[in-house]
């Protein structure tokens, strides 16, 4: 059993409120749209974000209804982002199953993910905490931002960590940064036990980018991903970043140039790919991680021990060690 497979059989009768809730939230009166939101159900991942958002209310209290109501809109914000991504990369594949738009078509797709949207949305006002609704408002404005300063990055080949590290934290820590908010906003803490969780949820989700960035340097057919799928779309991630910027290989300065050609062959995209494992890009990927974890480890030290505690320590572990 993984830790997450562990944690999930803690708290499956929270996670049993979950679904259900998300399930009753996500029916409709229209035919066509319930088969799309149950097809896509089937498959659920490991909704780590929820889970984060229910550990934290254990931590600091009960998991109430305004907790799961809290869960559940984050949970199906996240799923909305990804329906919308798989639009905009033009996915074939979520998790090892068929997409959305590639079963339906990009319409439907977009339309499905405004449903799940408007359906966070009123699960966080269900909450009755306005805290709630504004922390998933936020959170949607700087998924946002973060995807557009990517690609912004990537049009004009920006090769800069600090840059790098900001995207990242838009577009994937922050999620993680709000289910600690909203799960302690629901339970009413506050204070600086909380301020450090939520630290500890920025470095989670923090190497939780980076390792998902390692995957794209190896082929992974359960991610449902190709080998270099970031450099096809210009993105240069933080392995060959390094690569490009740290490093004093002799051919550096070659590697550079072909990472700012507008399209690359995909020999190009084994070129870059080769020389980001050769000039330690990835060992430099995996030591940001350890030194990421070091500090949040520090962090959760400042709790008393418990099941709970040790949840998050594990969920941390697991986030860098996992294969998919």
């Amino acid at each position: 059993m993984t830790p997450i497979e562990s944690i999930r059989h803690s708290i499956a009768t929270e996670l049993d409120r979950l679904n259900s809730r998300i399930n009753d939230a996500l029916m409709s009166n229209n035919g066509l749209m319930n088969r799309v939101v149950e097809g896509y159900l089937t498959t659920k991942g490991k909704q780590i974000r929820p889970i984060l958002v229910i550990l934290t209310a254990k931590l600091f209290g009960e998991v109430s209804d305004r907790v799961i109501a809290a869960a559940a809109s984050v949970e199906m914000l996240h799923n909305a982002t990804l329906i919308h991504d798989d639009v905009v990369d033009e996915s074939k594949l979520r998790r090892g199953q068929a997409t959305v738009n590639s079963v339906w078509d990009n319409q439907i797709a977009v339309l499905v993910g405004d449903f799940f949207v408007s359906s966070a949305l009123q699960q966080s006002i269900s909450t009755g905490d306005l805290r709630i609704v504004e922390a998933l408002a936020h959170l949607g404005k700087i998924l946002s931002l973060g995807e557009v300063d990517q690609i912004y990055n990537a049009r004009y080949h920006c090769l800069d960590e600090e840059a790098y590290f900001k995207i990242i934290s838009h577009k994937t820590a922050s999620l993680f940064v709000s289910c600690i908010k909203m799960g302690a906003y629901a339970v009413d803490a506050d204070g600086p036990r909380v301020e450090a969780m939520e630290r500890f949820a920025e470095l989670l989700g923090l190497c939780f980018q980076i390792r998902d960035d390692i995957f794209d340097y190896y082929s992974n057919d359960e991610v449902g991903k190709p080998t270099g799928n970031d450099l096809r779309e210009g993105k240069i991630t933080l392995p060959l970043l390094y690569a490009l910027t740290k490093t004093d290989a002799p051919e550096r300065e070659a590697m550079l140039a072909l990472s700012k050609k507008e399209q690359l062959e995909e020999s190009e995209i084994e070129i870059l790919i080769d020389y980001a494992r050769r000039a330690g890009g990835i060992d430099y990927a995996y030591s940001t991680m350890d030194r990421l974890r070091d500090e949040a480890m520090q962090l959760l030290s400042g709790f008393p021990e418990s099941q709970t505690v040790e949840d998050f320590r594990s969920i941390f572990n697991y986030i860098i060690a996992r294969r998919y």
